[in-house]
């Protein structure tokens, strides 16, 4: 059994266990230390699980797990781990670092993060008469909807993520609401969390992308259940380029947690 110091932070309620993990303590390997830390019942509880490890080129590299222990590319993960690098004095207001899908760089002003994101090329935007396919990093079903409010969104979402065309890979399942050329509400299932988030970063940036090819215009200002995010980028030839995710990243609380 080991004594593990871990930190909890959100970005707009989507909450995230962060591990120092520049000593190498922890296997990034162990799919189940993952699951066991982000277990709401027996461990910490959150979201995903986030390494902060040593990278020789770039400031850090992020390591992030679902709670199923699959890994994936997280947005508002991504956001709250340049909050914690900044903590840990691995940065100041700026940084350059490596993810699951690739380089990003990062500024922060005060509890504001704005995260660069990968462009996203017109191979990974699919669009069909009623919904989109949109890869931001991670595989997003785009719907727009009215009075999502009332969705049963954790239903309709398995619903759509275990059938037969998506149970294998898994897809997020985004339902968006217009509220105006520049200004959406989303609510999301999230596969690996195989429920409905408070806000999902990657998601919401697939949903500004389809919002604006479905007339809207960028920046798009987006209303989750945690909270408001900003998501900026330039339409060109059919892709999304220059992609910015931003919004608030805030640490909740330390402690320790023996395993």
């Amino acid at each position: 059994m080991i004594e593990i110091p871990f930190h909890k932070y959100q970005g707009t309620g989507n909450d995230f266990v962060m591990v120092d993990n520049r000593s190498g303590l922890i296997d990034r390997n162990d799919k189940k230390f993952a699951q066991k830390l982000c277990d709401r019942k027996f461990g910490v509880g959150s979201d995903g699980l986030i390494l902060i490890e040593n990278h020789e080129k770039y400031d850090f590299e992020m390591v992030f797990f679902n709670p199923d222990g699959s890994q994936s590319m997280c947005g508002n993960g991504s956001r709250c781990a340049v909050k914690f690098a900044q903590y840990l004095a691995i940065i100041e207001d700026r940084t350059i670092f490596l993810s699951t899908d690739g380089v990003h760089t990062a500024t922060i002003d005060g509890d504001t993060v704005s995260l660069s994101m990968q462009d996203v090329q017109p191979d990974k935007i699919v669009t069909f008469p009623e919904h989109f396919t949109i890869n931001t990093g991670s595989p997003h079903y785009v719907i727009f909807a009215s009075n999502i409010e009332h969705k049963s969104v954790k239903e309709e979402g398995a619903q759509i993520r275990y059938s037969d065309e998506f149970k294998e890979k898994g897809i997020n399942v985004n339902f968006v609401e217009k509220l105006g050329k520049q200004k959406i509400a989303v609510r999301t299932y999230e596969r690996g969390v195989e429920d409905e988030t408070l806000s999902c970063g990657t998601g919401v940036t697939a949903c500004a992308i389809a919002h604006v090819l479905h007339g809207g215009v960028s920046p798009v200002h987006i209303s989750t259940l945690g909270g408001d995010l900003i998501v900026k980028f330039d339409l060109q030839d059919g892709a999304a380029k220059n992609v910015y995710l931003e919004g608030p990243a805030m640490k909740v609380y330390e402690g320790q947690i023996k395993l």
